[in-house]
């Protein structure tokens, strides 16, 4: 599931026109009394914040007594042109949805909770056919209007028709939305088997009907006109492509409800855009910026033995995460014909030497991603049995024999460089494709050379890259590499003009239907869609259909490792790395929240404290500070935020938007 705030309910309101049985007080393994001000949706499980005996006030893990004040300034990479993150035009600015409220907020600390913001309540139908959820009669755009239920009918039908193509695959199960009154809105759906969509329905942004039906507003463009927004921050300032400021609204209709207490402490933040990485960590170093996610290896390694750190104005944090790590690689285009046979990509995958590289560029701190779920207890182990074995039986044929008998492994050698016999096994597997080596080239029957263009954004990506082509062409492969600008790497993702890219794919704790946007037949063919391979396998297609109609965990888990063991055995990746953990780097004045383990920490439950002077007892020693602590920042997609097509900016953007609304 993708995606990502209410305060004290005074009572759950039923629909009596429904001609559906309905069951309020959603799920609840004891009902709430309507009186009580807790109310949730779980997709498995009970929620941790709905009990009849202790009144939801806040998430445990933010400090509700934290100070409002102070600005916070962050770096973005490349540039932006649009203030729109909803249309497939454009690149939009980081933290736009900072403006935008949504149905409900998820919590930080469950798996996949959500508690109520725009919608006070929500009715759920007991065979699971739609869903209704009650507009909070307090809600209010910035323009002091409020929220209806039109505005949540009119986004709905706004993103499915006009918006970027992701939102028609992604609701596609909704059959027709109705209005109940000024304050409900029903949604009915195709079929009863998809237990995620009233959970993905309940992230929904409401965007104002009356505004965008103006025609002085075009939401189909992308453009760098302030939209009109209801949530915790508004734009205040916007320098086109280089920065943009948000001023935290002091009316803010939701301040005061639970799941916004302690959060949205800062009063400004800014982005400032950068673009070349090594410039944003100069300016950090320089007290350019107060916040940074890093994801080089080097950098964390190397580039932080520096007096800011030893005197304690910078901090190094090391934060452990539950949330499931991201599956990064090397992704071939499908599209193309050079990468139709298995055996091809198997074959190229032998020339990428991770350990070598973990051991001599990245200073041993990653971990090879083996599954398209790491870190998830949802990957694909040994050979499939029970129940995910009877998933996968009917398609026998279909599949390659040895993904019943044995565990897909990915090549590993010994760290030293020398991988001839892996690339003798490589050259094994394209003699079976039609391609030998002749020469000093390898070439099809044709006499034609394997050529590949791997298409690049950031600099930093060459350094490992460049391990990967020394390899490539000692088997006879013309391989380039091509680092363009993001605005012309843009388009060509879009449009799928590429040989090879570097892709990057978050998962959450609870799989659903974001899987057909990744791997699923029909996204192969829209433009713009995440399915960068170009994976059309019908097999693929039956597995992700099993995850979103799971029911109970153990049967979503099942489903969502036979998905894995399909997608490893497709061999559409070459997979890279992953890191355990978020590494963060900040200036002393922000703080934050001492918590238990989280799957995600709130950047905006941090507040701001006045800087403390240097701390002589680490100047003294020379040390670099460095503290580690539980959880991870919201959103954050480890290297992926980094090497995912070195900034596709727009459908990071999105991305980040389906699975955490407003993160940093």
């Amino acid at each position: 599931m993708m995606l990502s705030n209410l305060g004290y309910l005074k009572k759950i309101l039923l629909v009596s026109a429904v001609s559906w049985s309905w069951v309020g007080a959603i799920r609840a393994e004891t009902p709430t009394p309507p009186d009580q001000p807790v109310q949730a949706l779980t997709l498995h499980g009970s929620a941790k914040y709905q009990s009849n005996k202790k009144p939801f006030t806040h998430f445990d893990y933010v400090n509700p007594n934290a100070p409002k004040g102070g600005s916070i300034r962050m770096a973005a990479s490349g540039t932006f042109d649009s203030l729109n993150p909803y249309v497939n035009k454009g690149t939009p600015v980081s933290g736009i949805n900072l403006i935008y409220d949504t149905l409900m907020e998820q919590s930080h600390d469950e798996p996949f909770s959500l508690y109520p913001l725009v919608a006070e309540s929500a009715i759920r139908a007991v065979d699971n056919s739609g869903i209704i959820f009650n507009i909070n009669s307090k809600a209010r755009f910035h323009d002091g209007t409020a929220i209806t239920a039109e505005d949540v009918k009119y986004t709905f039908e706004l993103l499915t028709e006009k918006g970027h193509p992701f939102y028609r695959t992604y609701y596609s199960d909704v059959a027709q939305v109705n209005i109940l009154s000024t304050t409900s809105v029903q949604f009915l759906f195709k079929h009863v088997n998809n237990p995620e969509l009233p959970f993905i329905l309940s992230e929904l942004p409401v965007l104002p009907k009356k505004y965008w039906e103006s025609p002085d507003n075009d939401f189909t463009s992308g453009s760098l006109k302030i939209p009109l927004g209801s949530g915790p921050y508004e734009v205040s300032d916007v320098d086109n492509g280089r920065s943009i400021s948000f001023s935290r609204v002091n009316n803010y209709w939701a301040k005061d409800l639970p799941v916004n207490k302690g959060r949205y402490n800062f009063d400004q933040i800014r982005y400032d855009y950068y673009r070349d990485e090594n410039v944003a960590l100069q300016s950090l170093l320089a007290k350019g910026y107060d916040f940074r996610l890093e994801n080089s290896a080097k950098n964390w390694a190397t580039a932080y033995d520096v007096p800011l750190v030893q005197q304690g104005e910078l901090v190094l944090e090391a934060i452990p995460t539950r949330n499931p790590a991201p599956i990064q690689g090397f992704a071939y285009n499908l599209r193309k014909e050079l990468f139709k046979d298995r055996n091809v990509r198997k074959a190229l995958s032998y020339a990428m030497d991770f350990e070598w590289l973990n051991r001599n560029i990245f200073y041993n701190s990653y971990v090879r991603s083996k599954s398209y779920f790491n870190n998830s207890g949802m990957e694909a182990t040994g050979v499939p049995t029970g129940k995910e074995l009877e998933l996968l039986e009917p398609f026998r044929k279909d599949l390659p024999p040895d993904l019943f008998t044995k565990h897909y492994t990915v090549p590993e050698t010994d760290g030293s460089g020398n991988i001839r016999p892996q690339l003798n096994e490589a050259l094994s597997l394209f003699e079976k494709a039609g391609w030998t080596l002749s020469q000093g080239k390898l070439l099809n029957n044709k006499g034609e050379r394997f050529k590949i263009e791997l298409l690049l954004t950031q600099a930093s990506m060459e350094r490992v890259a460049l391990p990967f082509k020394k390899n490539l062409e000692s088997m006879g492969i013309d391989f380039s590499i091509r680092s363009v600008d993001m605005s012309q790497y843009i388009q060509r993702i879009r449009s799928f003009d590429y040989d090879m890219i570097v892709v990057g794919y978050g998962q959450s704790t609870s799989p659903g239907n974001e899987q057909a946007g990744y791997w699923g037949s029909l996204a192969a063919d829209t433009q713009g869609s995440r399915n960068y391979m170009g994976i059309k396998n019908h097999v693929v297609d039956a597995m992700i259909d099993k995850v979103t109609v799971a029911d109970t965990r153990e049967e979503l888990t099942t489903a969502v490792r036979a998905l894995d063991r399909v997608l490893l055995w497709g061999e559409y990746i070459i997979p890279q790395w992953y890191i355990p953990h978020q590494r963060l780097v900040y200036t002393n004045k922000l703080k934050h929240p001492q918590s238990e383990s989280l799957y995600s920490i709130d950047l905006y439950s941090w507040w701001i404290d006045e800087p403390k002077k240097s701390l002589a007892s680490a100047s003294k020693e020379g040390t670099v500070k460095s503290k580690t602590t539980s959880g991870s920042i919201s959103g954050s997609n480890q290297s992926n935020t980094s090497y995912i097509a070195g900034g596709t900016l727009f459908l990071l953007a999105l991305f980040w938007f389906i699975r955490r609304r407003k993160q940093a």
